[in-house]
C-alpha cells in the first residue's frame, strides 16, 4: 500500500514518474480514472486551492470526494500516544483512521504546524499518526513537515517554462509576513527542485535556517541527478541569473526565547527582503516569479511583481489539479 506524505516516499525516480503522468493527462484527459472511487478529505486548517482541486480531480475523473473540516461538525481528534483525553478533542485518530479508512478509497489529511518549533514539525504527529492508522493510500494535502503537492507543482511549473529542470538555476527566498509561518512550502520546494536536478539557491536572514534534515535531504537529491544546493544570507547574490525565483515566508528556525513581540520585531527588521521589480531584475531576463498562494500583497511580494507578465503563481496553482491527479492514480497504483 502507498502513502505519499512527503518527498522521501516517491525519491527522484517517483518524482520524475508522478511530473510525466501530470504532464501527458494535462495534454490529454485520461477520463474517468476514479470511476466508484471515494476519496476522504480530513482539514485542520483552512484551504482554497488544496481543496478545490483535490474535489475538481475526484468529480471530473469519475469519482467523488467527502470533506470533514475537524472541529466544525467534526470531532477534534487526539494523536498524542497515551493522551489522557479529558480536554476538547474528542476521538482519537487511533480510531478515526480506520473508520475512515472503511469508507474511502483514499484519504487526504491537512494539518499544519502546531508552533510548537521545528523538532516538533519534523516528527510531523498528526500525519505520521494517520499514516500508521489508515488501511487504505494516504496523501498529505500539507503536514507540519513538508507539501508535497505544491512542491510537485512547482516543479512542473519550471518544466512547462524551460522544458528541463537539470541544472536550472532557481532560488528560494525568504520574504517577510507579519507573523512567523510554517516551513512546510519551502522545505517541498527545496526538496523537489533538488530532486529534480535543479540548482537551488536558497537565500535567508541569519536565524531562519531550514532543519538540517530537510537540508541534508534535499543534498543527497542533488548529488543523486546532477543538482545542487547553496546557501546565502545574501539575496542579491542567490538571485543573479536565476531563471525562477520563489518567494515564501517562514519564521526563524527556533522560536525558543523569543518573546511574541520579539518575532515580530525581527520580521519587520527584514521587510526589504520583499521582492519588487529591483530584487527581480537580478534575475534572469526570461526568470519567472513563483509563489504558493496565499499571498500578503505589499508584504510578503509587491503587487509590481505579483501582476508582472513574469508571474507564474496561477498557473501553479492550476498545476496542483495535474499533479495531484497523477499523484492519487500512483496511489492506487500497485
Amino acid at each position: 500500500m502507498r502513502h505519499l506524505t512527503r518527498i522521501q516516499d516517491l525519491g527522484p525516480e517517483g518524482v520524475e514518474q508522478i511530473l510525466a503522468q501530470a504532464a501527458a493527462w494535462k495534454r490529454q484527459s485520461p477520463g474517468p480514472i476514479f470511476q466508484n472511487r471515494l476519496l476522504g478529505m480530513v482539514f485542520f486548517n483552512p484551504s482554497l486551492r488544496t481543496r478545490t482541486s483535490f474535489e475538481a480531480v475526484m468529480l471530473r475523473s469519475g469519482g467523488h470526494a467527502i470533506v470533514l473540516d475537524v472541529g466544525n461538525g467534526v470531532w477534534k481528534l487526539e494523536d498524542r500516544v497515551g493522551a489522557v483525553m479529558n480536554a476538547d478533542r474528542a476521538e482519537h485518530i487511533k480510531e478515526a483512521a480506520p473508520v475512515l479508512s472503511r469508507f474511502a478509497d483514499m484519504l487526504g489529511v491537512r494539518a499544519f504546524s502546531g508552533g510548537g518549533g521545528d523538532e516538533e514539525d519534523e516528527l510531523d504527529s498528526v500525519i505520521q499518526s494517520f499514516r500508521r492508522h489508515v488501511t487504505v493510500p494516504l496523501v498529505s494535502m500539507e503536514s507540519a513537515r513538508e507539501h508535497p503537492c505544491q512542491g510537485l507543482a512547482d516543479v512542473l511549473t519550471l518544466r512547462e517554462n524551460f522544458g528541463s529542470t537539470k541544472k536550472l538555476p532557481v532560488t528560494l527566498t525568504w520574504a517577510p509576513h507579519i507573523k512567523p509561518l510554517p516551513k512546510a512550502v519551502p522545505n517541498s520546494f527545496l526538496l523537489t527542485a533538488a530532486a529534480a536536478g535543479c540548482e537551488v539557491r536558497v537565500a535567508h536572514p541569519p536565524g531562519f535556517e531550514l532543519h538540517p534534515q530537510v537540508r541534508a535531504e534535499a543534498e543527497a537529491y542533488a548529488k543523486a541527478t546532477g543538482g545542487s544546493v547553496t546557501y546565502t544570507h545574501d539575496q542579491d547574490e542567490a538571485l543573479s541569473g536565476s531563471r525562477a525565483v520563489y518567494a515564501k515566508a517562514w519564521g526563524p528556525a527556533t522560536r525558543a526565547g523569543h518573546a511574541p513581540g520579539d518575532v515580530a520585531a525581527l520580521l519587520a527588521s527584514y521587510s526589504g527582503w520583499m521582492p519588487s521589480r529591483r530584487s527581480m531584475s537580478r534575475a534572469a531576463k526570461d526568470a519567472i516569479f513563483l509563489h504558493c498562494l496565499p499571498v500578503r500583497r505589499n508584504v510578503e511580494v509587491s503587487d509590481e511583481v505579483l501582476d508582472h507578465a513574469s508571474s507564474r503563481v496561477v498557473d501553479t496553482a492550476e498545476n496542483r489539479f495535474h499533479v495531484q491527479r497523477s499523484i492519487l492514480h500512483w496511489l492506487q497504483s500497485t
